[in-house]
């Protein structure tokens, strides 16, 4: 939820945000593309304000140096709002303001959250991506190509079993799961291949969300399309009686898959309200998936832009290290600096406050609760890239709690912005641009990955959990003992691992808040992604397919006759 909502909503100072994205006078894209010196001719457009950008553009833009790139990321989400990806865009907008050749670089939404309790991601008040609406419901297909492409590699295995089983393939050992964009509780353990012999061999099956399927993972980290079509080829569907991997390439169905991703494979090009260019494409969930944008929208924004500012999902203990151990490591390139967002009510919130009275001073809340910025600050050092601490600015703050955050950043060696971005657009981010640009123009990033290719999968998650988490052990199941001794002899001991763990703790525990200490982190699954290139460690009770709350958000949307959206937040 974006800062001011809860607040300004009741007292009817401020229209809701799919209001203000629906008012919005928007700049045909082409205008917006100019604006990073992009010829129309390397636009695929999809109507008037959405466009693909073509390979060619690339090949024109790929010897370019890369401009500086901010990382936006945040403490623990709350449901006392942080605004992350409001703060992303409104920083990208008050970099506009500054004169500055700016870029924005984001996630594609998940309808699983848009039709759920989180709602969608296209930021919120003065400070979004538009048009908001298209965005968080279909935008380009990518989604529904990564799904079509999944499902499509599940009926090729299922079919190859039906029609003989050549490879061999042990049904009670298939790891392929089907997928779909939704929040859908019941699909996550069903039967297949029921009633007659004609309709396939009957086994247990699973679906996750489609923001966890490994291709969305492998479309976000592809290179090109021969890097796509090879990292598809190594996905692992299943094992032989053998125990050894059977692969898609074995299947025949890389071909297929690829072309139902050719099109998805290109970056979007939207705007924001300011009509600031941005560049979102592709959207694996950070708290079960590696949580960053394409590789390919953050190259190209780099060699359009000075400055490429992007985020991670989640808090920085999720989305912030993926981003840095999985993309960064892979990609080449680091970040300049990092924007860590909060505000005083979720800091509140932590302290234990409950949320009918955040609005009210309290510093002795704020002091309990403000050791989870602490520990994101200090994660953020041990990548030794310098850090701008945001606070998104409530018109309940009080200066007393405004000040103790101030003083707590700059005493642990981090600079201090407050924001407005959501109530004031660009010209509410500009404090925090001019901080982000003097942070990149005076102090120099030294970046390094927490932990090294050499290490054993078992060294790499006791890396994750006791250094940025805190925990004290790691706990595994028996089952997962074997199954990493499996993956190392299989050769997958030296690939980063990518922790599915829940976002609002640092713990594996939702309802430890603030800096829970002297807790276990409880490791009760572990598989490969050998096409994406990371081993997966599922924590706590972390679900890969989530379901509806009580009340969706799906009850509260509507379309009129006139196709107008309404009820998105």
């Amino acid at each position: 939820m974006a800062p001011f909502n809860d607040i300004t909503r009741r007292r009817g100072k401020m229209k809701s945000d799919i209001e203000i994205a629906l008012e919005a006078e928007l700049q045909p894209i082409q205008e917006v593309a100019k604006k990073l010196d992009i010829q129309e001719e390397d636009l695929d457009l999809y109507g008037k304000y959405k466009a693909k950008l073509t390979d060619d553009l690339w090949d024109k833009i790929k010897d370019r140096k890369d401009g500086r790139l901010i990382l936006v990321t945040a403490i623990n989400p709350t449901p006392a709002g942080e605004g992350k990806t409001t703060t992303t865009v409104g920083l990208g907008q008050a970099m506009d303001k500054l004169g500055k050749k700016a870029v924005i670089a984001l996630r594609e939404p998940s309808l699983g959250p848009c039709f759920g309790i989180k709602g969608g991601a296209a930021g919120g008040g003065y400070a979004q991506v538009v048009p908001m609406d298209e965005l968080n419901l279909h935008f380009t297909g990518d989604f529904h190509a990564i799904t079509s492409a999944n499902n499509l590699l599940a009926a090729m295995l299922d079919n190859h079993i039906h029609q003989g089983n050549v490879l061999g393939i042990d049904t009670k050992q298939i790891v392929w799961k089907r997928c779909e964009d939704m929040n859908d509780r019941v699909l996550r353990n069903i039967t297949v291949g029921l009633g007659r012999k004609v309709d396939g061999v009957t086994r247990e099956d699973h679906f996750i969300i489609t923001v966890a399927s490994e291709i969305m993972a492998i479309l976000c980290l592809a290179e090109n399309m021969r890097d796509l079509k090879e990292r598809l080829g190594r996905i692992i569907v299943a094992y032989n009686y053998e125990g050894e991997p059977v692969t898609a390439k074995e299947l025949n169905a890389v071909g297929a898959m690829a072309a139902l991703l050719k099109e998805a494979l290109k970056p979007n090009l939207i705007q924001t309200l300011e009509h600031t260019p941005a560049i979102v494409h592709g959207g694996p969930f950070a708290n079960i998936a590696h949580g960053c944008n394409s590789m390919r929208g953050t190259k190209t924004a780099l060699k359009l832009a000075d400055y490429t500012i992007t985020e991670a999902g989640f808090g920085a203990d999720l989305g912030a290290e993926k981003f840095f151990d999985i993309k960064c490591r892979m990609g080449g390139f680091h970040p300049d600096a990092v924007v860590l967002v909060a505000t005083v009510r979720a800091l509140k919130y932590n302290g234990g406050v409950v949320k009918t009275d955040l609005g009210q001073e309290n510093l002795e809340a704020l002091k309990k609760g403000i050791v989870n910025l602490e520990k994101h600050i200090e994660n953020v050092a041990k990548y030794k890239v310098p850090c701008v601490v945001t606070l998104n600015q409530f018109v309940t703050d009080t200066e007393a709690e405004l000040e103790y955050v101030k003083k707590f950043c700059e005493e642990r060696g981090c600079r201090f912005a407050l924001s407005q971005v959501w109530e004031k657009g660009g010209e509410g981010g500009i404090e925090l641009a001019k901080t982000v640009v003097e942070t990149v123009e005076t102090e120099e990033s030294h970046f390094q990955c927490l932990y090294d290719d050499s290490l054993s999968l078992r060294e790499k998650m006791e890396k994750v959990a006791k250094e940025i988490y805190g925990a004290k052990e790691v706990v595994y199941d028996k089952a997962v003992q074997t199954q990493i001794d499996r993956l190392e002899a299989l050769g997958f001991g030296k690939m980063p691992v990518c922790m599915a763990k829940n976002q609002y703790s640092l713990s594996d525990d939702p309802t430890l808040l603030g800096r829970p200490r002297d807790f276990s982190i409880h490791i009760r699954d572990v598989y490969v992604s050998a096409g994406a290139g990371f081993v997966v460690a599922i924590t706590g009770t972390v679900m890969t397919m989530p379901g509806l709350p009580k009340v969706p958000a799906a009850e509260r949307i509507d379309v009129d006759e006139e196709g107008k959206i309404t009820g998105l937040f």
